[in-house]
């Protein structure tokens, strides 16, 4: 009797436990654990390769806003190039039929091709540049007289350095030997262009290429401007990094930051060598082979010395394109300062020489205002407060400011301002 009832009590639990499966496993929505996961895992490899908008099944479509995003990172990045290849074929004239050939083809080519094919123009060659084995035991000298240094010269770079950052380059400090060291400057990916362009756009590879295009242009117009007072380019490399495909890092002569306060402080011959040798930049800037070229960001930040000699080293901002204007519109030609406003006169459709001016207003506000008056010899101040006053009213261009300056230089190298002192001085006892 009692194995019976114990029988009947097991034959109900069993059934009771077979229902409750039934029920669980019919009930819509349901799914078992171990099917779910397996679903799960299929599902993930057969999207690993697929584009992130891909791995959802119901994402949206790509909403119009975006397409057009992208079409205008695009527009950009074609505008960079096109500078580019207008300050490389400014200088046709001055380059060989292959280089010529190269540029003509670039302009036939789609623009990603035409980015790799700027790149190539100079791109590193295993043959041709300096190894860096045989860079360890070379001079200065030595090396900077040779062909141009590329990614072999730096392979082996010892107490690298970070400088400094700006809105697109990080700037490294390396040493080539014992003796030589260089400034690498390379786009960087946690910099402010990079970031505020990945988080518009969602394309990191696309946003390279809009960022390295400064860095190409800077090299280009290091390689067309040559003067004592521009930063000289030693070379470039191009290779694959992380994920993106040729990073261009641009090896240049490396300066000390130029320090305001410490040149205040300087004897005022020194203050005046600086001065002048900004003016003769800003001269030859206006009469480039390229145009009037300004420098849209002009701050002594983007400035250096090398071995004491004054250098521009940031032309990543630099333009040569003058403003176009209206007779019947004078805004178009207005020049904006914090201090104060110019309007130039507009002449054949531009504004007349705004490039200079720009230039010139600036040279006078960060540097001539601070450093030129400041202990300067007394028979000499008549002379540098006129340079002072016709610079902060842009009364003078580049070659009459240049023309006084060198004045200046010569009154003091043949020490005509010493009679001039003694005169003033003995015309002061007899008045007295």
């Amino acid at each position: 009797m009692k194995r019976r009832k114990m029988v009947v009590a097991a034959g109900f639990c069993v059934s009771f436990i077979l229902g409750t499966l039934m029920n669980l496993l019919f009930i819509p929505g349901f799914e078992h654990h171990s099917e779910r996961v397996h679903r799960h895992h299929h599902h993930h490899e057969k999207h690993t390769d697929a584009p992130a908008r891909l791995q959802i099944d119901d994402s949206p479509p790509v909403e119009p806003a975006t397409v057009g995003r992208l079409s205008e990172l695009q527009r950009q990045i074609r505008e960079r190039l096109d500078e580019v290849l207008r300050y490389r074929q400014a200088h046709w004239l001055g380059t060989g039929p292959l280089e010529r050939r190269r540029l003509m083809d670039l302009e036939q080519r789609s623009e990603w091709e035409s980015y790799k094919g700027i790149e190539k123009i100079n791109h590193y060659d295993p043959s041709r540049s300096t190894p860096a084995v045989s860079i360890a035991t070379k001079s200065h000298r030595e090396i900077t007289r040779e062909s141009g240094l590329g990614c072999g010269s730096i392979d082996n770079v010892t107490n690298v350095q970070y400088l400094g950052s700006g809105y697109t380059k990080a700037v490294y400090r390396a040493a080539l030997n014992s003796s030589f060291s260089v400034a690498l400057k390379s786009v960087d990916f946690g910099g402010h262009d990079m970031e505020n362009c990945v988080k518009k756009y969602a394309s990191s590879a696309d946003c390279y290429k809009l960022a390295s295009f400064k860095i190409i242009k800077e090299m280009t117009l290091m390689e067309r401007l040559q003067h004592p007072n521009i930063l000289k380019l030693y070379g470039s490399c191009y290779q694959d990094s992380n994920d993106i495909k040729e990073t261009v890092t641009a090896i240049t002569e490396l300066g000390s930051p130029l320090e305001m306060i410490q040149l205040l402080q300087t004897p005022w011959e020194e203050r005046f060598r600086i001065c002048l040798s900004l003016m003769r930049l800003l001269h030859y800037l206006a009469h480039s082979p390229l145009g009037s070229v300004t420098l849209l960001d002009f701050r002594p930040r983007q400035f250096v010395l090398v071995d004491g000699v004054l250098k521009v080293t940031d032309l990543d901002d630099a333009s040569v394109e003058e403003t176009p204007c209206s007779k019947s519109a004078p805004q178009d030609c207005l020049m904006e300062f914090p201090a104060r406003n110019f309007t130039l006169p507009c002449h054949k459709g531009r504004c007349q020489g705004i490039n200079q001016k720009r230039n010139l207003y600036n040279a006078y506000r960060f540097f001539f205002t601070y450093l030129l008056p400041h202990s300067a010899p007394s028979a000499l101040r008549p002379l540098l407060d006129k340079i002072v006053n016709s610079t902060g009213e842009l009364m003078w261009g580049t070659d009459e400011t240049l023309a006084h300056l060198e004045k200046v230089l010569d009154i003091y190298r043949n020490g005509h301002y010493l009679k001039n002192n003694t005169r003033m001085h003995k015309t002061g006892k007899e008045t007295s």
